[in-house]
């Protein structure tokens, strides 16, 4: 029952040379991977900027170098992702890249953090 709900729903699975195909390049598997963890450096801008607004008009003066910190913090994450899908192009998520990268435990805890 749950077999033919899923090929109604997604349709028929595709043969082993359509998979190949169907592919992201790495270019756009950055764009649209990072893409949660960029809106999160956004969310903290708007936040950041808010403590800065109820802090009072002095501490309005620290809103160009807390910008300019976050600016860093966006390339490093957009820079990180490009590092990781060059590194992995066949994917494989948080677990794999840390168990490549850190080892078995640092590939547990990312694991359990998914869940």
């Amino acid at each position: 029952m749950s077999s033919s709900l899923k090929r109604l729903l997604l349709g028929d699975p595709l043969a082993t040379a359509q998979v190949k195909e169907e592919r992201l390049s790495k270019a756009t598997g950055l764009a649209v991977f990072a893409s949660d963890n960029l809106s999160s450096v956004a969310y903290a801008t708007e936040e950041i900027l808010l403590a800065l607004a109820l802090a009072g008009t002095a501490a309005f003066a620290w809103t160009f170098p807390v910008g300019a910190a976050i600016g860093v913090l966006l390339a490093v994450v957009a820079t990180s992702y490009s590092q990781v899908v060059y590194a992995h192009p066949g994917g494989g998520g948080a677990y794999a890249v840390a168990l490549h990268n850190l080892g078995r435990g640092a590939g547990l805890t990312a694991a359990a953090a998914l869940d």
